[in-house]
């Protein structure tokens, strides 16, 4: 019996270790490296909304659908706990998009196209077909509720000095119907973006919920965009807390709108009765986002002090209200972060802010008497926080995963994540693993930066390198994931990927930022080198005789002053939206505060600091075979830069390619675009670094 039993035994065991063999490379051969067209099949959740009972939260997820080459998005909503998820509404080829609860709970408001132009409308939070609210002849955008239900407001775009929308409209008619295309401009800033000027502002309208209420024109007259464009949304409007007004953000300064920073706060009546009264005249820098505590005593917003730069640290600032008489006081002057999210916890105890913080964007608990901040989230990428009077709901996402939504406590523990969107396409894709990166740069200064291993990493063998360069400049390499600048896409290459925040960076206290200011091609190149180096040294697998230097905007520029000032280390270089005359790129640029500001005044009253900030100056020493890439609706940099570059290569016979998208602005948006965008820097990166490279 015992013989029999241990060849049983046997027969068993070899059976299973049979199956195991077998089914390793089948798991293995299930999945793939993290491509391109994974990163754009991601579902994007955002615009999360927690209802004023705080059980349940609504939010948009965003679907792409690539054959068709477009996205579009629908609403859910699911139980703070993270159960019951559910369409609220049908996903089409429409956006439905900017929910709102109704102040009861009952219904929630939102934006749709779906009947041919975007319109306020609003579906019953239980279910059931949703009704279209307003009917407009312009398209509806920036919808927000007031506290108790009675009104709504969004924005539309009109003519200044017209006095109804039928006026705007008929305008409109009027110029399209034009045979002669020209026009005429009278003052600075003429187009802004990727968009030209066409003389309407984005307005604030009001109106009752009703449907066929009238929609009244609260900044009729006022020649500048509430919001503000082209970014500018909801969190720059606020309703009174007796919803009889309602602030808003507005930079009103006349012909100096292309070198102001300038943005204030206003307060106008619904009705329309009287004229936007400016709540921050005193302040010559950036006043936003308004937001009233949950008993209506108190208004916070956002402030800079220097004017001009639109880089100075936002600080929280409180003001009484009303405000009539009442002085702000700036409630942050001690932290040494630059918040944008904010919200109220339910009790008006603590405000929720989330703010770049080394390396990560955190989400922090201020204390709206002293102003002390507190860590919650870390790590990762926070945003769009709100309290359910338990648990605070947000997004998150990081290198590795895009965003979903979690709770977590207000002293941080307990991090729950309650969606799970991508979840089959994340099991299905392989990435590569991240360590963070210390180093000693310019000035002694402690510099991070992040390190991303290649898939199915081999501790021996040697990988070529992915140099990354941030633009902004004052932007980070926040762990989060990036639809425009992924460094796993590098990773899933085959590539050892290095992203290094240099002086200038956001999320290291604002003397870091500040030091890149009139010194771009200085500690920043510094930082840049001691990164890769330390990078290299700690990391024996990366080949530093392979590595190809990628960046974009500022970024851009940094390649190109690579080619002529650190022209010996690199493979190949990539040149997205970079310029290579400072001097000429003010001429023709649209926001001018910002070069005035970096450069220290205009060209003409400071032409050093142009001059020795154009990598053009440094051609003569350009060798390296280089990739530059433009986008034909960058009115930010422009096309003729990346051009003007591309001519140099050729002239000096420097292997070079141009990548041209006439459709795309500084960023390169639509799907199909992206993936030949992919495609073609990665063949790039391989031409020059993998086996069989040339160089």
């Amino acid at each position: 019996m015992r013989t029999i039993f241990l060849a049983v035994a046997l027969a068993v065991a070899l059976a299973v270790a049979l199956a195991v063999a077998l089914a390793a490379p089948l798991a293995a051969a299930a999945t793939h490296p993290f491509g391109v067209r994974d990163m754009q099949s991601m579902d994007r959740v955002a615009e999360p909304v927690v209802s004023p009972d705080g059980k349940l939260v609504v939010f948009s997820v965003t679907a792409t659908n690539l054959d068709a080459n477009k996205r579009s998005s629908s609403l859910w909503i699911t139980h703070t706990d993270g159960t019951g998820p559910r369409h609220l509404t049908t996903q089409t080829a429409k956006n439905d998009t900017g929910a709102r609860f109704s102040p009861d709970g009952k219904a929630v408001w939102f934006l749709s196209n779906r009947s041919g132009s975007y319109q306020v409308w609003r579906i019953p939070v239980d279910g059931g077909e949703a009704e279209q609210i307003t009917d407009e002849p312009l398209d509806v955008a920036n919808l927000v509720v007031a506290p108790d239900g009675t009104r709504i407001a969004y924005s539309m775009p009109m003519y200044p000095d017209c006095d109804s929308i039928a006026c705007t409209k008929s305008r409109k008619d009027q110029v399209a119907g034009q045979k002669a295309t020209g026009r005429i401009f009278e003052s600075a800033m003429i187009r802004h973006w990727d968009s030209w000027f066409d003389g309407t502002r984005s307005h604030l309208f009001v109106r009752g919920v009703a449907k066929g209420a009238a929609s009244v024109d609260v900044t009729k007259g006022l020649n500048a965009d509430v919001p503000s464009t082209p970014f500018g949304g909801t969190e720059e409007l606020a309703f009174a807390p007796d919803s009889k007004s309602i602030v808003f953000t507005a930079k009103d300064v006349g012909r100096a709108e292309a070198w102001s920073t300038n943005f204030d706060l206003f307060v106008v009546p619904c009705d329309g009765s009287a004229k936007p009264r400016n709540l921050t005249a005193d302040n010559p820098a950036t006043d936003t986002r308004p937001l009233f505590s949950p008993d209506g005593k108190t208004l916070v917003y956002l402030a800079m002090k220097r004017a001009g730069y639109e880089s100075d640290r936002l600080r929280v600032v409180t003001l009484a209200w009303p405000a009539a008489g009442a002085k702000p006081r700036v409630l942050t002057e001690a932290w040494d972060r630059s918040p944008d999210d904010l919200a109220w916890t339910r009790d008006g105890k603590s405000l929720l802010a989330a703010a770049d913080n080394l390396g990560h964007k955190s989400l922090f608990r201020i204390d709206p008497t002293s102003g002390k901040a507190t860590e919650i989230v870390k790590e990762g990428t926070a945003h769009s926080p709100g309290d359910t009077g338990s648990v605070i709901v947000y997004g998150h996402d990081t290198f590795k995963v895009p965003t979903d939504l979690w709770t977590v406590k207000l002293d941080g523990t307990g991090a729950k994540k309650i969606t799970s969107f991508n979840a089959e396409r994340l099991a299905a894709a392989r990435m590569g693993d991240t360590e963070e990166l210390w180093f000693e740069g310019a000035n002694g200064d402690k510099v991070h930066g992040w390190i991303v291993k290649p898939i199915d990493f081999d501790a021996a063998r040697k990988y070529p390198i992915a140099f990354l360069i941030h633009g902004g400049p004052q932007g980070s390499w926040n762990n989060d994931f990036h639809y425009r600048w992924n460094p796993e896409l590098f990773a899933a290459a085959g590539y050892a990927t290095v992203a290094i925040d240099f002086h200038g960076s956001t999320g290291y206290g604002q003397t870091f930022i500040d030091g890149i200011n009139d010194d771009w091609g200085g500690k920043p190149l510094v930082d840049l080198q001691k990164g890769l180096a330390a990078a290299i040294a700690k990391s024996p697998y990366m080949d530093g005789d392979r590595a190809c230097a990628l960046g974009a905007s500022y970024g851009g520029w940094m390649i190109n002053w690579i080619a002529g000032n650190w022209s010996d280390r690199f493979k190949c270089l990539v040149a997205h939206d970079g310029n290579i005359d400072e001097s000429a790129a003010y001429y023709e640029t649209e926001e001018l505060w910002f070069p005035e500001w970096e450069h220290k005044g205009t060209p003409w009253e400071n032409p050093a600091g142009y001059a020795k900030a154009s990598p053009a100056a440094h051609m003569a020493n350009w060798k390296t075979p280089m990739l530059i890439v433009h986008g034909g609706q960058d009115f930010r940099v422009v096309e003729t830069q990346g051009i003007g570059a591309f001519n140099a290569l050729q002239r000096r016979g420097i292997p070079s390619k141009f990548l041209y998208f006439p459709d795309e602005n500084h960023w390169v948006l639509k799907p199909q675009n992206s993936i030949l965008w992919y495609d073609t820097v990665l063949a790039w990166c391989d031409q020059w670094t993998k086996p069989g490279a040339t160089r």
